[in-house]
């Protein structure tokens, strides 16, 4: 037996249950993986709540890093002894030892920590294609990043300062605001006492951004329309403040020709090759130390519940990390 945090409800964190669970050997493509340090999501929040429903009881948590303990017929790219990361699903990262497909996992090259790996694989690969494949970001272009002090914002902000483009970044409060400016946002926005909308039309004069990349939705969805130039993106890839309900598809046209994505990083890494790629470009910004992955938070892996609470309050910043 070991132990995995799982769900047979939806509902608040109080449903995450730690509990003894059974895991047998790797079937055909799987890998068993020990679990050396998970990391911490806002998706795993959603599924939690049934926002994105999960059939149920569930395994929860989509990120991780570990090592290899066996592997399944067919499996020739990882072998027991490996050390590995890994993002996506299906569910389950929050647990000592786990059974996954083996096509999900990346070997880990030197000078990379674990609990590095777990802080960075799916918020690290979510920077890596919305800015290099859902819109590849040039050098002296100005990009809007909301909640640009959270786990995905603060690689970004690196990341795109390594580009050579112009970061403006919204935050919560003045903490976060430094943290942000800190880490590469070139301005930022506490956009609980300032209008993001008047001050990124102060801050480009006018111009406007080609892009906003929005993981809030909800709450700043008709502001992140009003912030893009014509023909503008809007890349919303997360619901912190809920969902984005329909809209009209004719405000698109009255503002300017403009375009929304709704990408996932499963899409956007489910060709194997397209997944190493992606990796391989994430390890090597932070092995040049363009990208410094800082972990802010820790907790014990049976302390999950509270961990989704300090994140849905907003307390935390940076990446969080899941101890087994």
């Amino acid at each position: 037996m070991t132990k995995a945090v799982r769900f047979h409800k939806t509902g608040g964190p109080e449903v995450l249950v730690y509990e003894d669970v059974t895991v047998g050997d790797p079937g055909d493509g799987q890998a068993r993986v020990r679990n050396t340090a998970i990391g911490l999501n806002f998706i795993d929040t959603y599924h939690r709540s049934g926002l994105y429903p999960l059939a149920l009881p569930s395994g929860v948590g989509l990120e991780g890093a570990g090592v290899v303990e066996a592997v399944g017929k067919g499996v020739t790219h990882v072998k027991a002894g490996d050390r590995v990361g890994y993002a996506g699903g299906p569910p389950g990262a929050y647990s000592e030892v786990r059974l996954i497909p083996a096509e999900k996992l990346v070997k880990v090259p030197e000078g990379i920590a674990d609990r590095q790996v777990a802080a960075m694989m799916l918020k690290g690969l979510t920077v890596q294609y919305l800015i290099r494949s859902v819109y590849r970001v040039q050098k002296g272009e100005t990009v809007l990043f909301h909640a640009a002090a959270g786990g995905v914002g603060l690689i970004a902000c690196q990341w795109l300062k390594a580009l050579g483009a112009t970061v403006i970044g919204t935050v919560g409060t003045d903490e976060k605001a430094r943290i942000a400016k800190a880490h590469g946002s070139d301005h930022t926005i506490v956009y609980t006492r300032e209008n993001f909308v008047q001050r990124v039309q102060e801050i480009t004069g006018g111009a406007k951004v080609p892009v906003v990349f929005d993981s809030v939705g909800k709450d700043t969805f008709a502001g992140s329309l009003d912030c893009l130039k014509p023909r503008g993106l809007l890349a919303v890839f997360g619901n912190g403040s809920g969902p984005v309900s329909a809209f009209d598809l004719n405000l698109l046209a009255a503002k300017g020709s403009l375009y929304v994505t709704r990408p996932t990083l499963m899409t956007y890494t489910a060709r194997r090759e397209d997944l190493e790629a992606a990796a391989k470009e994430l390890f090597d910004v932070v092995k040049t130390g363009k990208v410094k992955i800082e972990i802010n938070q820790t907790y014990k892996l049976q302390d999950a519940a509270q961990a989704h609470r300090d994140l849905e309050s907003r307390k935390t910043t940076g990446s969080t990390v899941l101890l087994p």
